[in-house]
């Protein structure tokens, strides 16, 4: 299995800058906002997001280095990215995340709120100072996209009838929104063609839907301590992800206990139990291999480099995190 580590190495010394920018961006105005912003940064996580925009904006700059809007770009992105955890973990009253206390545990929901809403705000006042309209577009997109994703998954909480196509779509806004317009982003910084912007585009969607099925996987298959919340949290919660609803195609008798949303007891694990045994999970597997191979397909015309390598792994160890 490729570790992030390795795989970031083309950009390792980029992201100890982005580390080190993301505290100082947050600034010491508000000490209450920029202790759980400093809680947020210092909290670990794999820094995917901005690593994959700093390995196209070295992929598409060959011959020159990158540029501050380009790092700007790996920051912003990364700052919108933990205002919607803030915001997530409010809505879905989790108590960790990546094994470390939520904001919303430690500082209440009041400050949670605040602390997403300012680094939304934040990240909004750095964009509009990159000078590039059609890079604000994007980013802009992205946090509406954000909202919308979070309105449908509520819409759609312990619904048997929903469709994979509406749980994609839905994945897109939540998930997969960054990884693509982002992707696009740091290309339109580099001056890429308009077809080399879209195959970026297409890029990062693929990616992010791979990465969030992958995800809706674990939550059935790995433990507490692996996820760094409880396993079984989406479905308890109404969240029907790919596995539930591939399952529903052939195990019928899991819509009666999340119709009554596990009201009577053993619900859970009588649904839990019936994921397990059906094709649900494999279907699923397969399903993010597909997106991560049509991921890869995008970027294969991008000049031969160690960051373009290194976006082609991506997709590898996506799905290696099955393994």
């Amino acid at each position: 299995m490729t570790s992030a580590t390795s795989l970031f190495s083309p950009v390792e010394a980029d992201l100890h800058i982005l580390a080190d920018n993301l505290k100082q961006l947050v600034g010491n105005d508000h000490p209450i906002l920029s202790l759980a912003a400093e809680h947020l940064f210092g909290a670990g996580g794999k820094r995917i997001r901005p690593a994959i925009v700093l390995l196209v904006s070295r992929a598409t700059m060959l011959h020159d280095d990158i540029t501050p809007r380009h790092r700007r770009l790996a920051e912003i992105t990364e700052m919108i990215h933990t205002a919607s955890l803030v915001h997530d973990d409010v809505v879905d009253e989790s108590e960790k995340r990546r094994g470390v206390p939520t904001v919303h545990s430690l500082f209440g929901n009041r400050v949670a709120i605040l602390a997403g809403d300012f680094l939304f705000a934040q990240a909004s006042w750095y964009l509009a100072n990159l000078d590039n309209l059609d890079v604000v577009k994007l980013l802009s997109q992205v946090i509406m996209d954000l909202a919308t994703g979070e309105i449908q998954q509520g819409v759609n909480r312990f619904d048997t009838g929903m469709s994979i196509d509406t749980y994609l779509a839905k994945t897109y806004y939540k998930t997969a929104t960054l990884f693509a317009n982002s992707s696009k982003a740091a290309g339109l910084l580099s001056e890429v063609s308009k077809e080399t912007a879209e195959n970026l585009y297409e890029y990062g969607r693929h990616l992010g839907l791979a990465f969030q099925i992958v995800d809706d996987i674990l939550d059935f298959t790995s433990s507490t301590d692996t996820l760094g919340k409880p396993a079984g949290s989406d479905l308890k919660s109404g969240n029907l992800t790919a596995p539930v609803l591939y399952a529903l195609e052939e195990k019928p008798t899991l819509e009666a206990p999340i119709e009554r949303e596990f009201a009577s007891s053993g619900d859970l694990e009588q649904a839990l139990e019936l994921v397990n045994n059906s094709k649900g999970i494999q279907r699923s597997q397969e399903l993010a291999a597909y997106h991560a191979k049509l991921a890869v397909e995008h970027i294969e015309h991008l000049p031969s480099s160690q960051n373009r390598q290194a976006l082609i792994d991506m997709a590898d160890y996506v799905l290696s995190r099955l393994n």
